[in-house]
């Protein structure tokens, strides 16, 4: 299941993305220790994200968690990736992350790519409700949470560590399945 944009592809991550990923989280490191420092650490070097890569295509083919990349058209560079995950089937929910490089922020692409996404969530996995967890301070995130239609719920009490050990609260953002 991929998706083709001008000028850019979504695409399910495979085994021959862990160097184009180790050099995408390295080059906005700065960006993503707050927000990704799980994916942050384990992409830190090429061996890193070989292991990274493999388990995470692992869960993608059993479903337990869906990790696509962003790529551009030519040569192929990730620039930035989207999750759904905390897939909670019995409930229909899950939670989208993402996020994209410093040279594509602030151009409307993140929402782009997700109005790509959210339709096969809702319609492949047949989820019910997305969700967005993003932290206050991340204006970017809840913007795009309100232009998808996202609508927020609540406030998510030291839901979040982030580098250096800080527990911050979360924002949650939801988006339900439109029923016809």
């Amino acid at each position: 299941m991929n998706f083709k944009l001008v000028g850019f592809e979504i695409a399910p991550i495979q085994e021959k993305d862990a160097w184009r990923l180790c050099d995408f989280m390295v080059a906005n490191s700065e960006r993503f220790k707050n927000d990704f420092p799980g994916t942050l650490k384990q992409n830190l070097n090429p061996a890193l994200s070989n292991l990274f890569v493999q388990e995470k295509t692992k869960q993608f083919k059993t479903g337990e968690e869906f990790l696509f990349t962003i790529k551009e058209e030519g040569h192929r560079t990730i620039i930035g990736l989207i999750y759904i995950k905390e897939l909670q089937k019995k409930k229909g929910q899950g939670e989208l992350a993402y996020c994209i490089g410093y040279e594509h922020e602030g151009k409307g692409l993140t929402t782009r790519f997700l109005d790509h996404i959210i339709p096969w969530a809702f319609e492949t996995l047949g989820l019910d409700t997305l969700q967005i967890i993003a932290h206050k301070d991340n204006l970017g995130s809840i913007h795009i949470a309100k232009k998808l239609g996202f609508s927020w719920h609540s406030k998510l009490k030291n839901a979040h560590t982030r580098s250096g050990g800080n527990i911050v609260d979360m924002e949650l953002y939801e988006k339900y399945r439109e029923v016809l």
